[in-house]
């Protein structure tokens, strides 16, 4: 059995954080949350982190800029980008600096697990088709 993925979750939305982190708690991840881009940046260290899972408004460094210093900085990490700011030129931005996708809320469970399945290939991420509940 692999070990299970550790994933970064990047929100400034305190209850965003719990809804995200409990689903990926139950899905047998390993999660640790940071309430801003700052806040990741201290803690990243390469391979350190499976994927990242980010806001784009948030104080301070936006998510999109957080996700442009990871690819600056050689970054392979797999970015999923989860907001209610569905901007085309947001998405355009995160898509081109290396998003792996820009999913706008609410989101339900099993549509981020796909896109963790997607961004994780090989992993163990079961999927969530008994619970159509939605974060966001």
């Amino acid at each position: 059995m692999s070990k299970p993925p550790v994933i970064a979750i990047v929100d400034d939305d305190e209850a965003i954080r719990e809804a995200f982190s409990e689903l990926l708690d139950v899905m047998g991840c390993s999660c640790q949350v940071f309430d801003r881009a700052e806040a990741f940046l201290a803690a990243h260290a390469p391979g350190r982190f499976d994927c990242l899972i980010t806001d784009v408004r948030m104080p301070g460094i936006s998510g999109i800029e957080l996700i442009e210093r990871l690819k600056a900085m050689g970054s392979t990490m797999p970015m999923i980008v989860v907001t209610s700011f569905d901007d085309p030129v947001s998405r355009s931005r995160a898509l081109e600096g290396g998003a792996h996708a820009y999913l706008t809320k609410p989101v339900t469970d099993d549509v981020l697990l796909q896109y963790l399945k997607t961004a994780l290939p090989g992993r163990d991420i079961p999927s969530d088709e008994d619970n159509g509940s939605a974060v966001g």
